[in-house]
């Protein structure tokens, strides 16, 4: 097990019971509901542990919880995956979770290898894709699973609480263990707390996907109430957690997250999402050809948040430029392992941006597919609707999540904090289909808000 060996029984429980606890949760609930539920509740609360098994990927709350609900469709719900067709906009995906055996190959370290590398890919990233374009390439399954993540964050805001007052202890107390290292938790003079996920960047930007979920709710009126509560009343407390969970990172996307919402509330456009993946792409294309060192962009952040708030983003950047030299000597295949040298006789790296690790072990193809599979889907949402009815209730949770997309996207230049629900919206995104009868309600909609105006 990857978990030290203070762990309680209770992670053997957990992680181990928690399959067979999805296929209930499909025998009990609707199936699109079970899915959502055994998502988010393990991402929020199981343990971050596994368990190494030999030539299969590790068995985490993340395989646990794809392999359980992908096993339970196929009992309960054998239709949707029997419905399912494959697309165009799937590809990005196929490549990306395909290309590590070409790198290994390329590479000398053999077919097995290459094998063991596409299979853990499909896990940690294909199964929970495929699982959103099976449940949520509508409006509906969207929205359901938009309240998912509002939800998630409303039950995170005692525990964030919790742990900003009284250090983070919630995993040690339940699981008997830190999930990482304690000493990165005190930031600005106070905690930041981790919960039960495995850093506190990872609470930080779920809690901001959260906060952006519920103020489009309750700026589109998509939804009134939540839990009984008026979202007037739980979407401030929301907000205000947030901001006070020391991430700098954090912080800044809410506020470009804030920022894309509200400019697309006055003008209702795609520009401010093209603008996020643009920024995610030169950012890329400069960093790994070395043609920009990233000196502004620390002055800038020193600017506005000051010395010892930008140490993190300038030791990023210095380890970034020392990994990117050394992925630039096999640009196309990558290195087909984890690049954590510059030259061989350097002292290693640290590999912090999910950008370049995959351009370290598969190249410009696997970076060029990561980038696709997570900004191709909120590009096309121009495509199924106009933007003249993105204010519309029944299409606040798409293009919400279009936001959190380009989002993520940036966060991964500077984290690699992979969390299954993005690839969940990436996957119903991708696939999205808007009926004849939906689109006929948004334009009566919108004439009879015309005439009232």
């Amino acid at each position: 097990m990857t978990s030290t060996g203070e762990s309680t029984p209770l992670v053997a429980v957990m992680l181990i019971g928690w399959a067979p606890i999805v296929l209930a949760m499909f025998s009990l609930l609707p199936s699109r509901v079970a899915v959502i539920a055994a998502f988010v509740f393990a991402w929020l609360f199981l343990p971050v542990a596994g368990y190494d098994i030999r030539f299969l990927p590790p068995y985490t709350k993340m395989s646990a919880t794809c392999v359980g609900v992908l096993v339970a469709t196929l009992i309960f719900d054998s239709n949707r995956i029997l419905k399912f067709r494959p697309s165009w906009v799937d590809a990005p995906m196929v490549i990306f979770c395909g290309w590590p055996f070409m790198s290994a190959v390329a590479n000398g370290h053999g077919p097995y290898e290459g094998a063991s590398a596409v299979f853990a890919q499909v896990v940690a990233w294909g199964m929970p894709y495929f699982i959103g374009r099976t449940y949520f390439t509508d409006l509906r399954g969207l929205k359901e699973l938009a309240v998912g993540v509002f939800v998630g964050g409303l039950i995170y805001i005692p525990l964030c609480l919790y742990e900003i007052r009284m250090s983070p202890q919630l995993h040690k107390m339940v699981y008997g263990f830190h999930q990482h290292s304690f000493v990165q938790a005190y930031r600005w003079g106070s905690y930041r707390p981790t919960v039960f996920m495995g850093h506190g960047l990872m609470v930080s930007m779920w809690m901001t996907a959260a906060s952006l979920t519920g103020l489009w709710f309750w700026a589109t009126g998509a939804m009134k109430r939540i839990l009984g509560l008026p979202l007037a009343a739980v979407v401030p407390v929301l907000l205000a957690t947030t901001m006070v969970l020391r991430s700098t990172g954090a912080l800044a996307l809410l506020a470009i997250g804030m920022a894309v919402l509200g400019f697309m509330w006055l003008k209702p456009s795609q520009l401010p999402i093209l603008c996020l993946a643009g920024i995610a792409i030169l950012y890329m294309g400069v960093r790994a050809t070395g043609i920009w060192s990233g000196k502004e962009l620390v002055a800038a952040s020193t600017a506005v948040f000051g010395r010892y708030r930008t140490e993190s983003l300038s030791f990023r950047l210095e380890n970034e430029e020392l990994l990117a030299r050394r992925a630039m000597q096999r640009p196309l295949v990558g290195w087909g392992r984890m690049v954590t040298r510059d030259d061989e006789d350097e002292a290693a790296a640290v590999s912090d941006g999910m950008w370049i690790i995959i351009f370290g072990v598969s190249g410009a193809v696997g970076l060029a597919s990561f980038a696709a599979l997570i900004l191709l889907p909120p590009l096309l949402l121009r495509a199924r609707a106009s933007p003249r009815y993105w204010f519309h209730p029944h299409l606040a949770p798409a293009v919400c999540f279009a936001c959190l997309l380009a989002l993520w996207m940036i966060d991964n230049l500077f984290n690699a904090m992979l969390n299954p629900i993005f690839l969940l919206i990436a996957g119903g995104l991708a696939g999205l289909r808007i009926t004849p009868a939906t689109r006929w309600a948004m334009d009566v909609a919108r004439e009879r808000s015309l005439r009232r105006g």
